[in-house]
């Protein structure tokens, strides 16, 4: 399953790291639509709001289906025959929607074979093992290369900053039955895990066998290209890019991120499981990150950061010089820098 995420890119650099070609193989970035809502963060949970990605034409009749726009939903979805007056009446959990199930279930199936296919954007997701005294948080996300770490110059078309994961989602659309504001709400769809990711959670099927879950991961651009266009695309033919992906890595992350309320770099930075030396929610600690997080803001260099503010903890820089991300990880009690891995059976 997928039940918490996080998406730290401020609105301009999410549209930027979303760019793509178009149907004509020009350089476009999707453009957004009520942008004002969007609220980056790194704590994300079913009920709030995040950005995907969908095809213009589902906004404008008369738009190339190719074309794609930014847009903030709430995640959860509400079937757009749900006829109560209040959206949190509905009874049933569409926050994740199976994919061995997603075209027989009703509150799916309409909104699929509509085409009502998106993109759902995060930095990654986060997922827990049980342990004994406990569940250990980790988070996950798609390799990132050292490239990543540099600064962009004004001007460049490509995208060099932070690579989003990209999962994929339905959406609807529901109409209050006394009148009002459409609601539009998404699910993220889920599939049996990669090795890589089974071990940290398992999911109760019938029979008592565990099946681990994870979120559908769309693996590149042309992938994206066919889930969203669906009207050059069939629902037959975009189903099969429904499937596990093995291109994902991982890292632990502190127990801070249980909490709902907290959405600080705290949540996504990497812990080392040996040392047990997690990131408590201490005045000092929150006072440290908040000057990191000032000083990253205000650097002469650049008004803002074309990746999460915690990246640097984990990607290697070429850059040699220290870094407040080095700061960080000596505030911590850290030595040298946690890796991403995949598990080894």
């Amino acid at each position: 399953m997928c039940g918490r995420t996080a998406c730290s890119l401020a609105a301009d650099n999410l549209r930027r790291a979303c760019a793509y070609r178009d149907r004509r193989g020009r350089h476009r970035q999707p453009e957004w639509v009520r942008q004002e809502r969007y609220q980056p963060s790194y704590n994300k949970g079913p009920q709030s709001s995040g950005p995907v990605l969908l095809s213009r034409r589902h906004l404008q009749q008369d738009a190339d289906s190719s074309e794609r726009v930014l847009m903030d939903m709430r995640w959860g979805l509400v079937p757009s025959w749900f006829k109560q007056d209040n959206p949190s009446k509905l009874q049933f959990n569409t926050s994740n929607c199976r994919s061995d199930t997603m075209l027989s279930k009703s509150s799916y199936k309409g909104a699929l074979l509509k085409g009502k296919r998106c993109v759902v954007l995060a930095d990654g997701f986060y997922e827990w093992q049980q342990q004994t005294g406990g569940k250990q948080p980790y988070f996950i996300y798609f390799p990132q290369s050292k490239d990543a770490t540099d600064k962009e110059k004004e001007g460049d078309e490509e995208w060099k900053g932070w690579r989003l994961l990209t999962m994929a989602g339905i959406f609807d659309c529901w109409e209050p039955p006394g009148g009002g504001e459409m609601l539009y709400t998404y699910t993220i769809i889920t599939v049996d895990a990669s090795k890589d990711v089974s071990f940290i959670h398992h999911r109760q099927v019938r029979g008592g066998k565990g099946v681990a879950g994870m979120p559908a991961i769309l693996d590149g651009d042309e992938a994206i290209r066919k889930w969203l266009d669906f009207a050059e695309v069939p629902t037959q033919e975009a189903v099969k890019l429904i499937q596990p992906t093995e291109n994902i890595v991982f890292h632990p992350v502190s127990t801070f991120v249980n909490n709902i309320r907290n959405n600080t770099p705290e949540c996504v930075a990497p812990i080392e499981l040996g040392a047990k030396k997690e990131v408590k929610a201490t005045p000092s600690n929150k006072g440290m990150l908040g000057w990191l997080k000032k000083s990253q803001e205000g650097s002469p260099q650049k008004k803002e950061n074309d990746l999460p503010k915690w990246t640097s903890q984990f990607i290697h820089s070429p850059s040699p010089k220290k870094t407040s991300a080095d700061v960080l990880q000596q505030w911590l009690g850290k030595q040298g820098q946690p890796a991403a891995k995949k598990h080894k059976a």
